[in-house]
Order: structure tokens, then C-alpha cells, then sequence
């Protein structure tokens, strides 16, 4: 089967390797063949994380410099950071709530302009879609959900080869019982807010 490859990128505490391990179960549901590699920056809270996931038949979970069919971000200025993985058929989603680093507030670092940076993606990739997922998190019920509202923004676009049944499941069954109701919400939220045209640029 074709190959499609996906970068996840995030900061520390948001959930990414959740996130991967919802899509790698999805994907042992579908049968389909799934290789998946993270990338831990500090093990604090704040350090940068990054997950390849290769669906399809694929020898390798490396993800080089253009490769990656779909970029998931879960902080604007990581979008930025990854932007080198990205190509002109590239799809990009990314979440609008900015999470600065230590850096800028204490004065010693800046953060990238929100509206520059989209344009720049917007010329060498071929679709963004970026929105608010904070608020679809705290909507939901936690702000911590950002990553299964992402999560249904990039099933919606039908990019990788996954049912939404199947992410859900895998969300019951990798989600503590506790945020499972919360989580299933979110993802709904986001899949909703990606096939909303005021938000695609």
C-alpha cells in the first residue's frame, strides 16, 4: 500500500506521545502496517517532543528534511521549527495558542509573529489548517486535550489512512477512564472544526 508519513511536533506536557500511541493502536485495528519513532527533547514539562509515524509498507520511521506528507503541531512556533520536514503537497495543522518559552519571558528570546508565520507556511506547503485547539480543549473539558482535538482535525482531512471508529476506539482504549468521555469529546471537536472552511487557509 502507499506510503504516508507524519510528523507530530509539540512541546513537553502536551500530550504528543499519547497522541502517537492512540494512532499506532488505530492502526494495528485497521491492519495497517504502522513504524513509529519519538524524539524527547528535555524530560521536563516545556522541552520539545517529536513523533515519525510511517503508514503503509515503509522500512524505516525516518522522516528527512521534505519528506513528511502531513505536519501536526501542537504549538505555533514548533510548526515553525519543523517546517524544514515539510514540501509544496504538504498539509499542515497546527494549533493558534502559543505556549512561549522561558526565553521570552524573561526577556532574552522572541516569539515568532503568528500572522508572518502562517504566511510563510502557507508558500511552501499546500494546505493549512490552523486554529484554535486550546479552546476546543477547554470546551471539552481539559486543556490538556489539545492532542485529540488535533488528532481530529488530521483524521477529518483524510490524509492518513485511518477511520475515525478506529480512533476513537483507540482513545477508550488508551485513555485513562477517567479523561475518556473528555478525549472523545475533543477529537469530535476537532474533526468538526477542520471541515469548517473559515478556519482552512
Amino acid at each position: 500500500m502507499d506510503t504516508t508519513r507524519l510528523i507530530i511536533v509539540a512541546v513537553g506536557g502536551q500530550g504528543n506521545l499519547l497522541a502517537s500511541r492512540v494512532l499506532g493502536e488505530a492502526s494495528l485495528l485497521s491492519g495497517i502496517p504502522v513504524r513509529m519513532s519519538e524524539i524527547h527533547g528535555m524530560a521536563q514539562r516545556g522541552g520539545v517532543v517529536e513523533s515519525a509515524i510511517v503508514f503503509g509498507d515503509a522500512r524505516s520511521t525516518i522522516i528527512s528534511d521534505g519528506e513528511a506528507d502531513v505536519l501536526v503541531s501542537f504549538e505555533p512556533s514548533e510548526t515553525m521549527r519543523a517546517l524544514n520536514k515539510c514540501n509544496s503537497g504538504t498539509v499542515v495543522i497546527t494549533n493558534l495558542s502559543p505556549l512561549p518559552p522561558f526565553t521570552v519571558a524573561i526577556g532574552r528570546g522572541t516569539y515568532p509573529d503568528l500572522d508572518d508565520a502562517q504566511k510563510l507556511i502557507k508558500k511552501k506547503t499546500a494546505r493549512l489548517i490552523a486554529f484554535d485547539a486550546a479552546s476546543l480543549a477547554v470546551e471539552a473539558g481539559n486543556i490538556m486535550a489539545v492532542n485529540m482535538v488535533l488528532l481530529g482535525a488530521l483524521i477529518q482531512t483524510g490524509i492518513i489512512p485511518l477511520s475515525a471508529e478506529d480512533v476513537q476506539t483507540a482513545i477508550q482504549t488508551r485513555t485513562k477512564k477517567a479523561f475518556i468521555n473528555i478525549n472523545r469529546k475533543a477529537f469530535e471537536s476537532g474533526y468538526s472544526a477542520a471541515s469548517k472552511s473559515s478556519i482552512i487557509t
